[in-house]
C-alpha cells in the first residue's frame, strides 16, 4: 500500500525559510520521479517542482524557481522541498506525489506565510 506522509508545514515570516519532508512507502521510491504540488485557497492545485527518479534533474513552477529547492534521498526514501525567501502567494497546503503507475498524492502540509 503506497503512503506518503508530508511534514513540516507551519506558520513561516515573509523571506523566511522552511523545509518539507515527505516520508514514502509501500512502493519501490527510486524508480519513480516524485513532484511538490501545493493549493492556495481559492484555487486549483498546481505544481510547484518536480525531481527525476535518481535526483539527476529538477525543474520548478516560475513563481518559485530560485527560491525553492527539491531533492530526493532514495535509500531513507524521502523527498524534501527546501523553501527559502518565501513570500504570502506561497501560503497553501504542499502535498508530495508519486509519478508511479498511477499518481499518489499524501495527505498535505500546511505551509501559512505571514506576519
Amino acid at each position: 500500500q503506497v503512503q506518503l506522509v508530508e511534514s513540516g508545514g507551519g506558520l513561516v515570516e515573509p523571506g523566511g525559510s522552511l523545509r518539507l519532508s515527505c516520508a514514502a512507502s509501500g512502493f519501490t521510491f527510486s524508480r519513480y520521479a516524485m513532484s511538490w504540488y501545493r493549493q492556495a485557497p481559492g484555487k486549483e492545485r498546481s505544481k510547484v517542482a518536480s525531481i527525476t527518479s535518481v535526483g539527476a534533474h529538477a525543474n520548478y513552477g516560475d513563481s518559485v524557481e530560485g527560491r525553492f529547492t527539491i531533492s530526493r534521498d532514495n535509500a531513507k526514501n524521502m523527498l524534501y522541498l527546501q523553501m527559502d525567501n518565501v513570500k504570502s502567494e506561497d501560503t497553501g497546503v504542499y502535498y508530495c506525489v508519486a509519478r508511479a503507475d498511477r499518481d499518489y498524492w499524501g495527505q498535505g502540509t500546511q505551509v501559512t506565510v505571514s506576519l
